[in-house]
């Protein structure tokens, strides 16, 4: 089983007991979770794509050591300037060890609000859609009237004007 996480603006394919680095995470404990799981794939063979990410997933990691990692040199000159400067930069990063990957079930709360909170938006403009339907078609606004023609099904309605649009839903 192995899985692609976004921990700390990059992506890494982790497996259970990987031993890996990454910019340094400040945690209180050793114990560090990674939700951003973007794909799972499991011992049988099946993928779990996420859009963006996978709905329960979670990553379990344990910080090993913080270290520094090679130095990278930057080194600026201007030709026949007589300017020449050499600068030294190492990046502080954090040793983390793969616990243990879950496919399902990680912090059941905070989806559960992701999904109510969706749902009651989503009812709320329906409701101003039917009311928008019985007002006159001149009042509304183009974006009131794309709404309404994308409602309808109508195709091709995102690169019409307000008339065309009036036109295309009477």
């Amino acid at each position: 089983m192995y899985a692609i996480v976004e921990i700390g603006g990059h992506q890494y394919k982790v497996a259970e007991n990987d031993v890996l680095f990454v910019d340094k995470q400040n945690a209180e404990d050793e114990k560090l979770t990674f939700d951003k799981v973007l794909l799972i794939k499991d011992d049988n063979g099946t993928v779990n794509v996420g859009t963006p990410v996978v709905e329960g997933a979670e990553i379990s990691a344990t910080i090993l050591d913080t270290v520094k990692a090679d130095k990278v040199l930057v080194f600026k000159k201007k030709r026949r300037k007589g300017y020449q400067k050499l600068n030294g930069h190492r990046q502080v990063m954090s040793q983390i060890k793969i616990e243990s990957i879950t496919a399902s079930g990680a912090s059941p709360k905070k989806a559960a609000k992701k999904e109510e909170a969706p749902a009651q938006k989503a009812k709320a403009p329906k409701a101003e859609v039917k009311k928008e339907q019985t007002a006159d078609l001149e009042s509304m606004t183009v974006a009131e009237l794309k709404d309404l023609a994308k409602d309808k099904g109508l195709t091709g309605y995102s690169s019409l004007r307000k008339a065309e649009l009036i036109e295309a839903l009477k």
